[in-house]
């Protein structure tokens, strides 16, 4: 049946895998330990069934087997009477009760290993459930660790890659380099003053040089 189907496959079920491969582990988790309380309360309600039409066809099997028993009786009572077809009438409504009996009993047999299965897998998803209920802290701890030991060595990945490293040694080259045209600027930015100044020095000894020419030569 579609039901024993269902609740073997949730037996079945690995809850370490269906975590790693739920893309929300809680989420899956509560998920599936939903769907195992369903389908107990709905296995428990199919042996409660089954059970009460266990006790039904045993029932008919007994009534069936009486009546059987009171025909038989009925025919023995002709028989004494002489009254051979009464005997004949009796004996052919006691085969059929036997025969329905019969077939009861063995009805009776497959309702009884239909109970037998149902209770196995009513009593195997309750293990699961327990398993489930028992593990679900831990396997969302797990999970949760697991995770974050992942993005752990991602971020150490990215950090120590050949990327990262080329980066920033492009910029300490693009920092050096503009460290060095700063002093060069500096530096010529200096050379002009000094050369001012030395222009100005020398414009001045010109000029004394000139005076005293021009002196020498008004007193010759």
């Amino acid at each position: 049946m579609a039901l024993l189907e269902r609740v073997s496959t949730l037996v079945r079920a690995n809850l370490n895998d269906l975590i790693d491969r739920a893309e929300n582990p809680e989420k899956m988790i509560k998920q599936v330990m939903l769907d195992m309380d369903n389908q107990l309360m709905q296995v428990k309600t199919q042996v409660a069934i089954a059970i009460a039409d266990e006790h039904l066809l045993l029932k008919k099997q007994k009534e069936n087997e009486e009546k059987a028993a009171e025909w038989t009786h009925k025919a023995e009572l002709a028989v004494d009477k002489k009254q051979d077809d009464l005997a004949r009438a009796a004996l052919e409504r006691g085969m059929t009760c036997r025969q329905l009996a019969e077939g009861f009993a063995q009805q009776v047999a497959d309702q009884k290993a239909q109970v037998e299965t149902l209770k196995s897998a009513l009593h195997k998803l309750e293990q699961k459930l327990q398993e489930a209920q028992s593990k679900s802290d831990l396997l969302m701890a797990q999970h949760r660790r697991s995770r974050a030991l992942e993005r752990a060595s991602d971020a150490r990945m990215a950090m120590g890659g050949a990327s990262t490293v080329a980066t920033f040694d492009r910029m300490k080259n693009k920092v050096s380099r503009s460290e060095a045209v700063s002093h060069a600027k500096s530096e010529m930015a200096g050379a002009n003053v000094e050369e001012r100044l030395a222009a100005l020095g020398k414009e001045d000894e010109i000029e004394k040089l000139l005076g005293e020419l021009k002196a020498r030569r008004s007193q010759s």
